[in-house]
């Protein structure tokens, strides 16, 4: 850090002051301040002028349909010598030339590596053809791995998802994007997650994560909330659709490629409050005292136990959660108001509804079931984390089922000391990483002018977490 008169940040009275003097305004021309942000460390200059300019350009060509979506992005297509492209966009890219020759042609697709390699090395101009946004949920991120930054040159169109809400006329600051592209059934869990969390969602699919799959999916999910699905299909293109449904009407569709799900609670598609950060905040406290749920005479996951077995789950956004026996449903709320999509499970139809209730007084939204485990957990989803508490006669069968399907951790709570063991072993033997961990705690409370400490059942938190 310079600390002489020349310097242009100063530490002044221990803050931080940007000098101002005249002797540090810059004259038309000159160029432009460096500021000293550390130690031997220098902000690079504010980038002037034309960019894109060298013959070896690397431009990302957003498409609007089948077309670029700027004069400067068709400008960029027609210069390139190597144009690299999805097998629609390159089709198009072929018809509307007809006669005419076109450049070279490379497939974008899978493996992408020798692609890429490929666009690094060509010498001429590149256009890489790419849907709506490309620097978002797009190409830029695994082009700039193996292109030199310097190189690429980015015209965006409108992102797909900007395309498709406006098409419903509805804004979208306070939804929730997910993509299924090349994911697997991780991907199909994010989207399961966020569908049953909502209220409101975007889903980039893919062709083997299509519409009709993934409403399907929703629907055979008992007690999910409901949701009014929007299918927009080849957004911009001369054929554009949009398909507007109930889970089960579009799991009955057929829609092209490329396309864009949407999903709201019906007779909510409006935030009644301005999102002012994206994605939307979500809770700002965990393991909420008892007193913020209903329950029946104390019948209920103890918040020091809650804040143990949350730290464990680590639920948000795109994930979905298991709670087997659920109770009073407050670990499965807290779950929702973190992001999470959760499906909470009992065989006591009380329960079920208690649960429901503790949803709406919180204002989150889950899929209650009324059934018994483990036999009520075939059909569902494999969840991310499994949360079981309590025991039953069936613990151990619940146990290995959790520990089966869930894709990160499942997380058990047991008052009596006997059963630590045996789950200990359950998850272990199921290729689990297991601990455990006693949770004993003491409340302050008042007592004749002082106060003293009243003891909370202990009760062990035990986790298996999947390397």
């Amino acid at each position: 850090m310079r600390t002489g008169a020349d310097a242009p940040v100063a530490l002044v009275r221990g803050k931080w002051r940007v000098r101002t003097a005249r002797a540090r305004a810059r004259r038309p021309g000159s160029r432009p301040a460096r500021i000293a942000a550390g130690p031997g460390v220098l902000l690079p200059r504010v980038m002037m002028g034309a960019m894109g300019t060298s013959e070896s350009a690397v431009h990302v060509v957003g498409l609007a349909g089948d077309r670029p979506a700027t004069p400067e992005g068709a400008a960029a297509l027609a210069a390139a010598t190597l144009v690299a492209g999805g097998a629609l966009p390159l089709a198009a890219f072929r018809d509307r030339a007809g006669d005419a020759p076109v450049p070279e042609t490379v497939l974008l697709g899978a493996p992408l590596q020798p692609t890429l390699e490929r666009i690094a090395a060509h010498a001429g101009p590149v256009a890489v053809l790419a849907s709506g946004d490309p620097g978002w949920f797009g190409i830029v991120r695994t082009l700039a791995r193996s292109v030199d930054a310097a190189r690429i040159v980015v015209h965006p169109a409108p992102s797909s998802v900007a395309r498709a809400f406006s098409r419903v006329a509805l804004p979208w600051d306070d939804a929730r994007v997910v993509s299924a592209h090349a994911r697997g059934t991780g991907g199909i869990t994010a989207v399961l997650g966020a569908l049953l969390a909502g209220p409101k969602v975007a889903v980039l699919t893919a062709p083997d994560c299509d519409p009709s799959f993934l409403a399907c999916a929703y629907d055979r999910i008992p007690g999910a909330p409901e949701r009014t699905l929007a299918v927009c299909e080849r957004l911009d293109a001369p054929d554009q659709r949009v398909t507007i449904g109930s889970p089960a009407e579009i799991a009955a569709g057929t829609f092209a490629d490329p396309n864009v799900l949407l999903a709201w609670r019906p007779g909510h598609p409006v935030a009644a409050e301005r999102t002012a950060i994206q994605p939307p905040r979500a809770a700002t406290s965990w393991a909420l005292p008892e007193d913020a749920f209903e329950h029946r005479a104390g019948m209920i996951t103890k918040r020091e136990v809650r804040a143990a077995a949350l730290a464990a789950l680590g639920p948000g956004p795109g994930d979905l959660v298991w709670d087997v026996g659920c109770g009073s449903g407050s670990v499965a709320v807290e779950c929702a108001r973190l992001g999470a999509g959760v499906i909470a499970l009992d065989h006591d139809e009380d329960a079920v509804a208690l649960t429901r209730r503790n949803a709406a007084a919180h204002d989150v939204e889950l899929a209650a079931v009324h059934a018994s485990a483990p036999d009520g957990l075939t059909g569902l989803p494999d969840p991310d984390v499994a949360f079981v508490g309590g025991g039953g006669a069936d613990l151990d069968r619940v146990v290995d089922v959790a520990a089966a399907r869930a894709r990160r951790a499942v997380v058990v709570t047991l008052a009596t000391v006997e059963r630590i063991g045996p789950v200990l072993e359950r998850l272990e033997a199921a290729g689990l990483r297991a601990e455990g961990t006693l949770v004993q705690a003491s409340r302050l409370r008042p007592f004749v002018g002082a106060h003293r400490l009243e003891p909370v059942n202990p009760t062990a938190v035990l986790v298996g977490r999947r390397d």
